[in-house]
């Protein structure tokens, strides 16, 4: 096509003006249809490829010590510094990770928003200028006074680095924690205190391409498509050591996980029901709201789409096989859910918005459960709401155990 318009261009001999035009035309056409498969790439590469260094989007613009010698950062005020709750900043290239107060106004100063530091859980500030904001604002369960075991769980990859904490009450009642995109098992601690309360044993456990676990093959997520095998031996580790009731919890892309484990593991029945925080229940909803939120025109994320779905996008976005995107769809997929499910979500997720889990949570009442929240962002619900999140938690596992005691489950 290139060879034909340069000839085009440059003629051997004079050739009439409409040809010419043609010939510009179709010059023009290849370039933007060249742009548009170059963003598409672009964008379903990044949908699926792990970041492995992280610069950093929120700049640190001060460093202030109040009169009681504690520190405080000052930052840019806009959505992300300024959203509600105690958050995590993990510095560029991970170098340092702070636990910071939720915000405050700077006086004198409209522009800035303050967050004090709580703690340093390694590294230094000197030198730092940037990093990410995290709702997962603990590093390890004993930061909130929780023992835990260091465990590991047989992956088909290698050894997955797991966490677990027993429980008391209810010790053969286990819960698994399945982290989102990005983000690591220490997700999950945030849950500690609603699940502890009802003596419930927890796995914090990592899967394939998190930085924990070994990477798959191609390096690349599964959206969930492929995930699920990892949550697979997470239960069958649960199994092998005394659980008689598990409930998976899954925090965004980990609710995708989840749902995919309880329909697709050949151990499926052996899952009581689900807890879902800020989840994807439907990938090509939160891909078209991620193309709107950074201005990718419809057609270029469509096209993004069809790379992630279609064997012949592999070579692009290098995935070993396509995501099943319509398999991953439950607002599609309503009528097939089999489990009880707490869905908790923010009405002011700007990530994963949540008008599926709303769909979802409407096409079956029988089966949804449905806590909303607001002013949280994305999986901040027990950031900004913790007695809510907490109280939709144990309401929901009381009366699984009690539903349990009613009509035990044979294993």
């Amino acid at each position: 096509m290139a060879r034909n318009i340069t000839d085009t261009l440059q003629p051997r001999k004079a050739l009439p003006a409409t040809l010419i035009g043609v010939g510009l035309g179709l010059g023009a056409g290849s370039l933007v249809a060249a742009s548009v498969s170059a963003l598409a790439g672009y964008f379903a590469r990044r949908v699926v490829t792990p970041e492995e260094r992280r610069t950093g989007n929120s700049v640190i613009r001060e460093v202030r010590t109040d009169s009681e010698g504690k520190l405080w950062l000052h930052f840019t005020k806009d959505d992300e510094t300024s959203e509600p709750g105690p958050c995590s900043f993990l510095t560029e290239f991970d170098s340092c990770a702070l636990r910071l107060s939720a915000p405050e106004d700077v006086p004198g100063k409209p522009r800035l928003v303050a967050r004090k530091i709580e703690k340093i859980y390694h590294g230094t500030l000197e030198g730092v200028r940037r990093g990410n904001f995290s709702g997962a604002i603990y590093e390890h369960p004993s930061d909130l006074g929780f023992e835990a075991e260091d465990v590991v769980v047989p992956l088909d990859g290698g050894d997955g680095p797991a966490w677990l904490v027993r429980g008391s009450a209810n010790e053969d009642l286990w819960v698994i924690g399945v982290h989102g995109r990005g983000a690591r098992r220490n997700e999950s601690i945030r849950a500690l205190p609603a699940l502890s309360e009802l003596g419930a044993t927890t796995l914090l456990m990592s899967y394939r391409n998190d930085g924990l676990a070994p990477s798959a093959p191609d390096g690349r997520y599964g959206l969930g498509d492929t995930e699920w095998h990892d949550v697979e031996a997470g239960i069958q580790f649960a199994l092998n050591h005394g659980a008689k009731q598990i409930i998976l919890l899954g925090w965004s892309m980990g609710g995708a996980i989840g749902l995919q484990t309880a329909d697709r593991s050949e151990l499926a029945h052996h899952i009581d029901s689900l807890m879902l925080v800020g989840p994807v229940i439907n990938w090509v909803d939160v891909l078209s709201h991620q193309a709107r939120a950074n201005k990718i025109p419809r057609s270029v994320g469509l096209f993004g789409q069809w790379l992630l779905s279609n064997k012949a996008g592999r070579w692009v976005t290098g995935q070993a096989a396509p995501v099943n995107l319509r398999r991953l769809n439950w607002v599609e997929r309503a009528e097939e859910l089999k489990l009880a499910t707490l869905i908790m979500h923010s009405r002011d997720d700007e990530f994963v918005p949540n008008g599926p889990s709303l769909k979802l949570a409407a096409l079956r009442p029988d089966l949804v459960t449905l806590k909303t929240f607001a002013k949280a962002g994305h999986t901040r619900e027990p950031n900004v709401d913790p007695q809510g999140f907490a109280k939709a938690m144990t309401g929901f596992l009381t009366k699984r155990i009690a539903a349990r005691k009613l009509t035990p489950k044979r294993f």
